[in-house]
Parts: structure tokens; C-alpha cells; sequence
């Protein structure tokens, strides 16, 4: 069959893209590139400069604070084996990249996600986008990035937003559309415009769920790590993809170890931070 159709040349247009892309906005990219590194620099800069006892018992006040007191010995805990294991600064460095990767999720995929939930047709163009997106293998994110931002930290952080980001973005229309209709329509009754309805109404009961969907953003972001390392990220993912090229199957179980223990205080004040905003609306 192939003999009669010609062949369709999609790599070469791609590729051609991307060099016109580059040619004309090398500049932005190298900007780009710069901005995100200070970020991750400064995240690991100032939280290294804390001692990692304090830093620890720091994050076990935050965590009893949105949750309760066990997540909060557990946070203490953790950390302190993280540090036992000599783990600490890799793992600084990936909370860095993870925390970069989901505010830039957040502050890109929230806007978007409240924008669907008002427009169908925008909904429609954007429901097929994120199925792109959370089908695509990952490591195909990684040459565009690696094409424009070269090799380093922000390839991995631009690889772990567009994997992260769909959850935000499809959470937070399914929270907004599922606010009881009659609300909006009492709301409308006593004269509300859009934007209070929106900002008073239907985010406040939504952020329940907006917050599910930032801490399944959180959990992709840390899936990604090991693939970031692959083209330069620093931090814990490095140590595990290291340990595999190296058989080195200790280390390897060292650093995955650290990895799930920030998983699981991530993912628990998180749920606990949804389940707050949940008692709060009710109430």
C-alpha cells in the first residue's frame, strides 16, 4: 500500500518548525531558561540554608497545621531519614523542580480550567489538547524541551508541567460545573454579575476538588523526576537513574525510599488541604 500513497513527511515539517522557532525566538528561550534556573536556584539556595532539623521540624508544623499530628511526626521523621541517608541536597533539589513545575501547573492550568468550565467551545478544544497530552509518552516531551532549553534542570520542568497539568485543568472544570445549579441561580436572582458569581459562588464550593486535582498534579510532577534526570535535573531522580546505568541496586532503593517518603507527606497535606476547604464550605 505504501508504494502507491506518497509518504507523509511529518518529521521534516515538525523539524522545520522548530528551527523557525528557534531562529526567531532563541532569545525568549534563553530567557526563559534563565528565569526558571534562579528559581530553582534560589528554592534550593534559601531552603539549604536552613539546617535540616529545623527545616524538618518546620515542615512538620505545616503539615499539622493543614492536617494533623501524625502526618506531622511522620513529615519529621521522614525527612530526618531522608538526611540520615545522606539524601538531603538531592532531595532539596527535587522538591525545587517539583514545586516550580506545580505552581507553574496551577497558575496556568487553574485560568484555563475555569475558562472551559464557562465556554463550551472552548471546553471542547481543550478536553482533546489534555488527552494529547496525558497519552503522549513522556520522554517525548523531553527533545522539544531539550531542543529549546538545552540540557539542565528546566527541560525536566517543562516535561513535568505538561505531564502534571491536565489533572489541574480537568478538576477544576468538573468542580465548577458541578456546583448545584439552583446556588447560581439564587446567586442570579439577588443581581450577581459573572465575576462574583465565579469568584464567591462556584470557585469557593469548587476548591475541593480544584485541590484534588493539584495534588494529582503534585504526584506526575514526582513521577517525572527520574525521567528529568534523564537530560540533566538534579536531585533524587538522578541518584535512582545513576544507581540503574551502575547496577548499583542499594543506592537505587536509597533514593526511591526518599522519593515515596515526600510523596507521602506531599500527597497526605494536600488531601488534608482539600478536605479543609471541604469543611469550610459546608460549614
Amino acid at each position: 500500500m505504501g508504494e502507491f500513497l506518497p509518504r507523509i513527511p511529518l518529521a521534516s515539517w515538525i523539524d522545520q518548525f522548530l528551527d523557525w522557532l528557534i531562529a526567531h525566538f532563541g532569545s525568549v528561550f534563553d530567557g526563559i531558561t534563565t528565569f526558571l534556573e534562579g528559581i530553582v536556584d534560589g528554592i534550593v539556595n534559601g531552603l539549604g540554608f536552613i539546617p535540616s532539623i529545623i527545616l524538618a521540624v518546620l515542615f512538620g508544623l505545616v503539615a499539622w497545621w493543614v492536617s494533623n499530628k501524625k502526618i506531622a511526626i511522620f513529615s519529621i521523621i521522614g525527612f530526618l531519614i531522608i538526611d540520615y541517608l545522606g539524601y538531603w541536597n538531592p532531595m532539596l533539589q527535587m522538591l525545587a523542580l517539583v514545586v516550580t513545575s506545580v505552581v507553574i501547573s496551577i497558575v496556568i492550568g487553574i485560568p484555563i480550567g475555569i475558562w472551559a468550565s464557562q465556554k463550551e467551545s472552548v471546553r471542547r478544544i481543550v478536553t482533546p489538547i489534555l488527552d494529547f497530552m496525558q497519552t503522549m509518552p513522556a520522554f517525548v516531551y523531553l527533545l522539544p524541551a531539550i531542543f529549546f532549553f538545552n540540557i539542565g534542570v528546566v527541560p525536566g520542568i517543562v516535561a513535568s508541567v505538561i505531564f502534571s497539568m491536565p489533572p489541574t485543568i480537568r478538576l477544576t472544570i468538573l468542580g465548577i460545573r458541578q456546583v448545584p445549579e439552583d446556588l447560581i441561580e439564587a446567586t442570579e436572582a439577588f443581581g450577581s454579575t459573572t465575576g462574583q458569581k465565579l469568584m464567591k459562588v462556584q470557585i469557593p464550593l469548587a476548591m475541593p476538588t480544584i485541590m484534588a486535582g493539584i495534588n494529582q498534579s503534585i504526584m506526575l510532577a514526582l513521577s517525572m523526576v527520574v525521567i528529568a534526570s534523564m537530560v540533566g535535573a538534579p536531585g533524587l531522580g538522578e541518584e535512582v537513574y545513576r544507581a540503574v546505568t551502575q547496577l548499583k541496586t542499594g543506592v537505587g532503593v536509597e533514593a526511591g525510599l526518599a522519593i515515596v517518603i515526600v510523596a507521602i507527606i506531599l500527597d497526605r497535606i494536600t488531601q488534608h488541604a482539600g478536605k479543609q476547604k471541604q469543611g469550610g464550605n459546608e460549614s
